[in-house]
């Protein structure tokens, strides 16, 4: 796990254009993708965190916790794995990093938003103990809110 940085753009680009091809990026599209774009996140010197999950020099999983930086006490979770590592618990460690992350910073529960089709994250994010509710801005978000105290 490594704290996203400038060192680390190239990596994330690559994962980035592997979600793309293998059609994830309708279920993790969390900021746009684009080389300037990647540089100015790589860059990033606030509130909120971005991390690398990195195996062999490879990017495998990408994870943020956002939302301190527009002044907001819950934070929004984000991840995904890598499609080739998938299904070998590295999204439940993940989550447990950014849980814990959370907490150290003083917050009391974290929020994500959830395709409804995305019968695997569903699983494990409720496994995690995420309670869902509809989105009330799209009808096919689901939010769901992790109390950390739980955890």
């Amino acid at each position: 796990m490594v704290r996203l940085a400038p060192e680390w753009r190239g990596g994330l680009q690559q994962f980035f254009k592997d979600l793309n091809e293998s059609g994830d990026d309708v279920f993790f599209s969390p900021h746009p993708t684009d080389v300037e774009s990647i540089r100015r996140v790589a860059a990033h010197d606030g509130k909120d965190i971005y991390y690398l999950l990195i195996e062999q020099g490879k990017t495998v999983g990408y994870g943020m916790l956002r939302g301190w930086d527009e002044g907001y006490q819950i934070p929004s979770l984000g991840l995904a794995i890598h499609p080739s590592v998938r299904g070998q618990g590295l999204g439940k460690m993940l989550m447990g990093f950014l849980h814990l992350q959370a907490f150290r910073r003083g917050a009391e529960k974290v929020r994500l938003r959830v395709n409804s089709t995305n019968d695997k994250a569903l699983k494990l994010y409720k496994g995690l103990g995420y309670v869902f509710e509809e989105d009330p801005h799209q009808v096919d978000l689901l939010v769901g809110f992790k109390d950390l105290g739980t955890e």
